[in-house]
């Protein structure tokens, strides 16, 4: 069982499937973008390695990335809290001092939600947001000859993650990146600034080859990137080094990062500054069986479905 044969099911079960596909939603009628994110303790975080304070900004934050590559502005947002009976009110205390620091940085509203017991911690965050363009994001968009563009830094949260895990030195940088994530909103507003038509965005909370190979199916458009023009931080590289591991992994398949990833016109392209977008390869052919095409140097790698399952995580593993 994987994620991607659950959504079949559920795209099989439903008599209206015309809103799926992608992260965030878009209800025309109530013009709203809605999205809903789910995190687990042992799954997601563990309370070994966070704060209460560090995860109520993260709940918040991977949605708010959902609602960024939306190209959306985020207003209101709820959430359901599941907790163990041992629970002692400074962690509920502390949780919420994390999501109102971060709503109120973002001009964001918490109208509501849930609280029930569990044997685990569990947090689930609904975020709606307004329509600012007459024009969409969805992966269904992207197109021959745009340019592929990312903000920040890729790998910096699955290293940090690592580092945590293994009890491993490392620089602050990438733990902060892993625990206390950044939704790049600013970014997205000045792409929706400079909107001409709809275009692909997706934010890279499951790693930059999944959102590449995402939009590849869902546009029916091959892409290639070259890995070598992928923005990394130093501590990323110094990392790996002194622990014998390949930073390119991180890179590729390392998720977390909440980057956005935008395929978008030439013309969109030279309007954006340069310091905050970085462009890292093309669309290439519409293509019957797409896939994500990754140049090293003289190597070009062939992400198929395959290499795909493989790499990717499953929830169900």
């Amino acid at each position: 069982m994987n994620e991607i044969e659950l959504l079949e099911i559920i795209n099989n079960n439903l008599s209206c499937n015309s809103y799926l596909g992608d992260d965030c939603a878009f209800l025309d009628d109530l013009n709203i973008f809605i999205t809903h994110d789910t995190l687990v303790e042992g799954v997601h975080f563990s309370m070994y390695t966070t704060s209460a304070y560090l995860l109520g900004r993260k709940s918040v934050a991977v949605n708010l990335s959902d609602i960024a590559a939306a190209l959306s502005c985020p207003k209101y947002l709820t959430i359901s809290l599941s907790l163990p009976s041992n629970t002692k009110n400074s962690f509920v205390e502390e949780f919420y001092r994390g999501v109102n620091d971060i709503c109120n940085e973002y001009n964001v509203k918490v109208v509501g939600g849930d609280i029930t017991g569990s044997d685990k911690v569990v947090i689930s965050v609904c975020v709606i947001g307004n329509k600012n363009s007459k024009f969409l994001s969805s992966r269904k968009y992207a197109k021959k000859g745009d340019y592929v563009l990312t903000t920040g830094f890729h790998g910096s949260s699955s290293a940090g993650l690592y580092a945590l895990s293994n009890f491993l030195y490392s620089d602050k940088s990438l733990l902060n990146a892993h625990l206390n994530p950044v939704p790049r909103l600013k970014e997205s507003a000045l792409i929706i600034n400079s909107l001409d038509s709809n275009i692909a965005v997706m934010d890279s909370s499951d790693g930059l080859i999944d959102a590449l190979y995402k939009i590849a199916i869902s546009s029916k458009h091959s892409i290639e990137i070259d890995i070598n023009k992928v923005p990394v931080s130093e501590e990323l590289v110094h990392f790996s080094k002194t622990n014998n591991l390949d930073y390119k992994e991180f890179v590729m398949w390392g998720g977390e990062d909440f980057e956005l990833i935008a395929c978008v016109p030439e013309s969109l392209y030279l309007k954006l500054d340069k310091n905050l977008f970085t462009c890292i390869g093309k669309v290439l052919n519409k293509d019957l069986s797409p896939c994500v095409y990754v140049r090293d140097n003289n190597v070009k790698e062939k992400i198929n479905n395959d290499i795909f399952m493989s790499k990717t995580f499953n929830h169900f593993k």
